[in-house]
């Protein structure tokens, strides 16, 4: 039976402030695999995620999750998004738990957090290496702490689609590798993964397939290569 593609832009263009910044690009990220966006600064890697999650208008082209359109797309549950570094709460008081907490809400709703939640929150929390701080205020820790509790609210969704910009950023070498070794077995339980990325590092032996972006285009892979 055919599987829904959980990610696919064909022929995407957007536009930001009158500029051309993605020129028709066409990507797929398939049930299992890791694909890492490569590119400069500015090349469009971030506008593409943005617009993926439907955060940026289309001006052509079409953008489906799981073979529908993000405007009407409902099941946020199955998709994980780690957004380029920022402050993990925006400046509101919480815990390190109750941010990764935050990643379920999709799953239950209004109704009260169940087993199931909790042991998702930590198991997340202990794939950052941050399980031991699960109390602490999140402004305590430093800000590639804050970035890995970003990352652990993302898999406390255990989603279908994870779509990561600069994930590595101000994370350490060491917690590079574990991130490597999560994402792994997050591939091969099935879920699909798009890395936005400036440098490959640790997640290497990860990926299954690159894109490099310039100018709002992809590279060919002769060229990229």
């Amino acid at each position: 039976m055919c599987q829904v593609t959980p990610l696919a832009l064909h022929g995407v263009h957007v536009h930001r402030d009158g500029r051309p910044v993605l020129r028709g690009l066409d990507l797929t990220v398939r049930r299992g695999e890791v694909v890492a966006l490569l590119g400069g600064n500015g090349s469009g890697k971030s506008t593409a995620v943005q617009a993926a999650v439907g955060a940026l208008p289309v001006a052509a082209g079409r953008v489906e999750l799981f073979g529908t359109p993000p405007a009407r797309f409902r099941a946020w549950r199955r998709v994980g998004h780690v957004p380029q570094r920022s402050t993990a709460t925006g400046g509101v008081p919480a815990t390190v738990r109750e941010v990764a907490a935050a990643g379920r809400l999709a799953h239950h709703g209004l109704r009260p957090f169940r087993r199931d939640d909790a042991d998702a929150v930590d198991a997340a929390l202990d794939a950052v290496g941050l399980l031991d701080r699960a109390e602490d205020p999140i402004d305590a820790l430093s800000g590639g702490q804050q970035q890995r509790v970003t990352i652990a609210r993302a898999l406390a969704g255990r989603p279908d689609l994870l779509l990561m910009d600069e994930p590595l950023a101000a994370v350490d070498l060491a917690q590079q590798h574990a991130l490597a070794r999560t994402l792994a077995a997050e591939a091969a339980r099935g879920t699909a993964v798009l890395l936005v990325l400036h440098a490959i590092g640790p997640m290497e032996g990860l990926i299954d397939r690159r894109v490099v972006l310039d100018t709002g285009l992809p590279v060919p892979a002769e060229v990229a290569a």
